[in-house]
């Protein structure tokens, strides 16, 4: 076999290796958060030695940034504005296709927001990471709400936006607590009413 064979299996040995470790961290941070996740129950569970995770990770706070980095991207997209439809059926799409995504992939809200409340004297870099995630959908938030009601204030959009974004976690959280009795498709599709109901209502008071 020539070299350049074995170097494309050594590496796609190393890519499918990290992400076994990265899911292995990734359901262990959810259940126990930061502070009970640790290299070892990783090892354990991915079925790799602590050494082959220390070859692809600096240490656990390191493979935990990674899993929040890894789910990034997707976030960011099912929080993109549908360019069809008139504006109402535009923020009720937004909703549904975040309420989607998270039904899709709920370990990203999870354990970021588990990350977000544990507050420590040196924060955690995954910390950091989710958090500029969550800036991130705000922004493409901001411009989602200015391009459908370009007559709302600055202060108004923002108000909107933590509302939102406040909104989407807690029910998020509620789908968590209360199961498949919960409809998180249907609880998005009510928020987004709401959502666009006060922006026109702001819209009218300013008229």
């Amino acid at each position: 076999m020539t070299e350049a064979p074995k170097r494309r299996r050594k590496r796609a040995d190393g890519e499918q290796s990290r992400e076994r470790i990265l899911d292995a961290a990734n359901a262990i941070a959810s259940e126990r958060g930061y502070e009970g996740t640790s290299i070892g129950l990783v090892s354990k569970k991915c079925g790799l030695p602590a050494s082959s995770i220390y070859w692809h990770f600096k240490d656990k706070d390191d493979l935990l940034a990674a899993v929040i980095n890894r789910s990034f991207e997707t976030w960011l997209r099912v929080w993109e504005l549908p360019s069809d439809g008139e504006p109402r059926e535009r923020v009720i799409g937004l909703a549904r296709q975040l309420a989607q995504g998270l039904l899709d992939q709920p370990d990203f809200l999870r354990l970021g927001l588990m990350l977000a409340l544990e507050r420590r004297p040196v924060e955690p870099r995954a910390r950091a990471q989710f958090l500029y995630a969550r800036t991130q959908a705000s922004a493409s938030l901001t411009e989602a709400l200015s391009e459908l009601a370009p007559g709302l204030t600055d202060a108004q959009v923002q108000l909107l936006v933590n509302y939102s974004v406040s909104g989407a976690e807690g029910l998020f959280i509620a789908k968590e607590l209360g199961g498949d009795s919960v409809d998180l498709l249907e609880l998005f599709e009510m928020h987004a009413n709401a959502i666009y109901d006060t922006a026109l209502r702001m819209l009218a008071g300013s008229a």
